[in-house]
Parts: structure tokens; C-alpha cells; sequence
């Protein structure tokens, strides 16, 4: 399965992506993630892009309901991946459209985003994602 989510460390829920990301998968992965925050409140996201390939084609990936509904209770949202990827994940992540930070960490900085994730510190101390 090219998704699967954990809990990582209280509200910290790292969520892996690999090869091409089918529309379905990701709907089963945000039910999953609604249940665990109608259970503990707010969550904190790793995002981990490993082996990555993209995004099924022909998919309805304008679907914004789970933002709608849920989109409040993501504190904070931190993606690791290679570098091809930070515009499209970005824009996937719809960064423009949360109250919540999101950064985008390469592969060599994993650690740095997750002590990002857990810290409660200012995210302009950190270096921006593009937007």
C-alpha cells in the first residue's frame, strides 16, 4: 500500500507515501486520521515522501472536504521528501490555505522535522516554504 499512517509520539502522526498515490488510498488514510482526531483532539503531521512517484491521473484530487471539516485541527504540518517534489506537495498540502504551518524538509534534514513538529517555537526561526 503506497500510504500508511502511525502514531509517532502523542500527537505526532507520520504518514508515509510511496509509489503513486491512488485518490482512494488517501481518502482511507484521512478516515483513519478523522477517527484518531475525533479520539485525541489536534494532530501534528509528518509527511514522509519515500519512493515517491506521484499522484494517480484522472483522479478528483479537488475534493476539499477533509480540509473543511478537519483542516483546523492540524496544528502543524511538516513534509520530507526530495527536493523534486517540495512545489507539488506543497501545493497538495495546501499551504496558502491552512492557519497551520506547514514546512517542506529535504530527505537530509528528517530530524530537523520532526523536532520541528514537537516544538512550539515561531516557524519563521526556521527556513520558509516557498510560496
Amino acid at each position: 500500500m503506497p500510504i500508511a499512517m502511525r502514531n509517532d509520539r502523542d500527537n505526532v502522526y507520520r504518514v508515509e507515501m510511496s509509489g503513486l498515490l491512488r485518490k482512494m488510498e488517501l481518502d482511507q488514510c484521512q478516515s483513519q486520521l478523522a477517527a484518531e482526531m475525533r479520539r485525541i483532539g489536534s494532530v501534528r503531521l509528518l509527511i514522509v515522501l519515500d519512493g515517491f512517484e506521484g499522484w494517480e491521473r484522472g483522479a478528483n484530487w479537488n475534493d476539499l472536504s477533509f480540509y473543511l471539516k478537519h483542516g483546523d485541527s492540524i496544528e502543524r504540518l511538516a513534509i520530507v521528501g526530495d527536493e523534486r517534489w517540495r512545489s507539488e506537495a506543497i501545493m497538495f498540502a495546501g499551504v496558502d490555505l491552512r492557519k497551520a504551518p506547514v514546512e517542506f524538509f529535504p530527505v537530509d534534514r528528517a530530524t530537523e522535522a520532526n523536532a520541528w513538529l514537537g516544538s512550539g517555537s515561531d516557524p519563521s526561526k526556521h527556513e520558509r516554504t516557498e510560496r
